[in-house]
């Protein structure tokens, strides 16, 4: 009988012993491990490379020069020849001898500390000199932050173009409107599209105002006090303040926060991902829409020519990106909750369960969110309409809708509004009947022009059931929003347009 332990069992006493022996074909080393699928299956090159080990050490590394030229400028024994030496080296990590040395000390920072004073004998005296690990950890942590939305808000903003292109071009052409998902009074491909856009809108807004109250957590010491920069600087105040200020302008940051306690407040990972959440709640919401019209054949994303939509069925056209799409929103929602609670458990100035959590909840909502636009951009590059089945749905609803035109019509030709009510009535019932019943097609428009009531109307027909006189001021206020609240919002980005994704899967 098999047996799933017996055979990872089996599995694993025929490995090598020895961790140096070099696996092929399906024993590599890598097949072994689990991987993330937000890395190796999804993400982007360049989201993958903000959240990775090279770019994490390497700005510990930038950190740490930022910090040694700040204090050699302001008076402290730091020479020349030092702080070239870390620059000199600040590229070349050697990752074995950081984990050997973590193994070791059972401490990253001080781990990359011993790696990198290797490699620097001469700036070794110098490397993190009054700082704490949260020094580089914390700050390194608001770089990958604001890199990570860089990467995201032309992602956003060419979905968001894509799709205004879209609205725009199908503007005016009527399809039926659903609450409750039960047929109601029309309106058009293009305004729906503009009910997704003005939520991507607010995202972008959101995304966009989250970078930009980011700030440096700078130099502040163990417990926020920065006690020891004062005491480096035999209590002068202002060297203190102004090393802060250097190294947050070295970072790329305008202003640093005035207080912290050990960390930077977990409120601003909060802040960060409830934006990403609610962008994975707008996309859902998109995503699931044109998986419903898919399912009426009215709109269906991008379809390769050899694509396979199912192994059983092979006619069948699933709209699996826009499955993904909601599958990975899903995660993105669910993560929010990970701050939510860090944020609170934080005790005094600071507790260490926030850190493997975080090493979690805040690659993955950048990755997640990553993904979910480059998937979302290739389904909005080639959504494709179907406007003659949207017209025979159209016909099949538009007679129910249209009765209150014709009563009015019949009215203005001399009828009792209450005599052709229940005429109307009448009739849309045996029609429904038809419909419900009998599997038929809806015939009450076939009803009115039988009956000789109705016979003062009857050229008027065709006129009263254009479905474009149901559909209001669709056009306009897609003309308006585009013009006034989404083409505005896309100047900063328009450098960053031409960009086309291609999903490898």
């Amino acid at each position: 009988m098999y047996s799933p332990a017996a055979a990872q069992t089996q599995l694993f006493n025929t490995m090598p012993a020895d961790k140096n022996t070099v696996l092929t074909g399906r024993e590599s080393d890598e097949s072994m491990k689990y991987r993330s699928p937000l890395v190796s299956r999804y993400a982007s090159k360049e989201m993958a490379y903000n959240f990775s080990d090279r770019k994490k050490f390497t700005t510990w590394r930038r950190l740490w020069i930022y910090l040694a030229k700040a204090e050699k400028a302001l008076g402290l024994p730091i020479t020349d020849a030092q702080v070239l030496e870390m620059e000199s080296h600040a590229e070349d990590i050697d990752f074995a001898m950081a984990a050997d040395e973590e193994r070791k000390l059972r401490h990253d920072v001080m781990a990359h500390v011993h790696t990198f004073a290797h490699c620097c004998p001469t700036a070794a005296p110098i490397i993190h000199l009054g700082a704490t690990s949260c020094y580089v950890g914390d700050n390194t942590d608001l770089i990958m932050l604001r890199d990570g939305f860089d990467i995201l808000l032309p992602k956003l903003a060419r979905v968001i173009d894509r799709l205004a292109n879209f609205a725009e071009k199908y503007a005016d052409l009527p399809t039926l409107g659903f609450t409750h998902y039960q047929p109601a009074q029309l309106t058009t491909v293009g305004k729906r599209a503009c009910l997704w856009l003005q939520d991507l809108a607010m995202d972008m807004r959101n995304l966009q105002r989250a970078r930009d109250d980011l700030r440096f957590r700078g130099v502040k010491g163990t417990t926020g006090t920065q006690a020891s920069f004062l005491q480096l600087f035999q209590g002068d105040h202002d060297k203190v303040e102004e090393l802060d200020r250097m190294v947050t302008e070295m970072a790329g940051f305008k202003k640093a926060y005035l207080v912290t306690g050990q960390t930077y407040s977990r409120k601003v990972d909060v802040d960060c991902l409830s934006s990403l959440a609610s962008l994975g709640a707008t996309v859902h919401k998109i995503c699931t829409d044109i998986r419903l019209l898919a399912n009426l054949k009215e709109i269906e994303e991008p379809f390769e020519k050899e694509q396979i939509g199912s192994s059983a069925m092979p006619y069948k056209r699933n709209p699996m990106r826009a499955e993904r799409c909601c599958s990975l929103a899903r995660h993105l929602v669910a993560l929010m909750s990970d701050p939510l609670q860090t944020a609170s458990v934080q005790w005094l100035e600071r507790t260490l369960d926030d850190s493997a959590n975080r090493r979690i909840s805040l690659p993955e909502s950048f990755l997640t969110a990553d993904i979910i636009l480059s998937t979302l951009q290739n389904i909005t590059e080639g959504l494709v309409v179907y406007p003659k089945v949207i017209e025979r749905h159209i016909r099949h609803e538009l007679p129910f809708m249209a009765t209150e035109n014709i009563i009015m019509a019949m009215v203005k030709a001399g009828g009792n509004r209450q005599d052709c009510h229940e005429k109307i009535r009448v009739l849309s019932q045996e029609a429904a009947a038809v419909v419900k019943q009998e599997g038929g097609d809806n015939d009450l428009l076939a009803r009115v022009q039988r009956d000789p009531y109705f016979a003062p109307i009857l050229d008027q027909l065709d006129a009263l059931l254009d479905p474009k006189t149901f559909i209001g001021r669709a056009p306009q206020q897609v003309a308006r929003f585009l013009s006034e609240e989404v083409r505005p919002l896309l100047e900063p980005y328009k450098a960053k347009m031409d960009v086309k994704i291609e999903l490898e899967l």
